[in-house]
């Protein structure tokens, strides 16, 4: 009887212990899940947030009563690619978009350069590593104090330069384009 009672008591603790375990590991997995959703939550709010805002900058260079369409076709390393600008005068910006250039030697990449009345300025640096498309908004130099942007900027240039970049154009010229 008293074997049967000890014996009794004993699962008993062990049932009580493998509860408490359950317990704990089930409030641990669903705080674990209940932060990993707010995190996520979180990162997709904030990629929605930029996607919009990605959104409404290409809307408005693409639909802006001001944005001049400029291509170029430009042939790279034996590929034949395009550089395509969206040029707003109203908000002195330049969305560009390279597609199809041969990606750049380790040491190299390309520049895009601002023809202005004071000479090339550079506009961006771009080392392509691979062939995907690049797009970047820009903003372009201005004349002068005050002055709209248009005066300053007379074409665009996209020369093989330095991995580094160059303060002006050094190597092979891509086009030279005055608009």
């Amino acid at each position: 009887m008293v074997a049967r009672a000890l014996a009794s008591r004993r699962r008993g603790a062990w049932l009580g212990a493998a509860a408490v375990l359950a317990f704990l590991v089930g409030g641990g997995g669903a705080f674990w899940a209940y932060r990993t959703i707010g995190a996520l939550t979180a990162e997709r709010d904030r990629l929605a947030a930029q996607v919009e805002a990605l959104h409404d900058t290409v809307a408005t260079f693409i639909h802006g009563p001001a944005t001049r369409l400029i291509q170029i076709p430009v042939s790279t390393g034996g590929r034949v690619g395009a550089v395509t600008i969206f040029a707003d005068s109203l908000r002195h910006r330049w969305l560009v978009r390279c597609d199809g250039l041969a990606p750049n030697a380790p040491d190299q990449a390309y520049q895009l350069w601002f023809i202005t009345r004071d000479g090339m300025k550079s506009a961006a640096l771009m080392p392509m590593d691979t062939d995907q498309p690049m797009v970047m908004a820009l903003d372009t130099p201005r004349a002068g104090a005050g002055a709209g942007v248009v005066e300053g900027v007379m074409g665009a240039a996209l020369s093989i330069e330095p991995r580094a970049g160059s303060t002006t154009p050094r190597g092979p010229m891509v086009f030279h384009l005055l608009l």
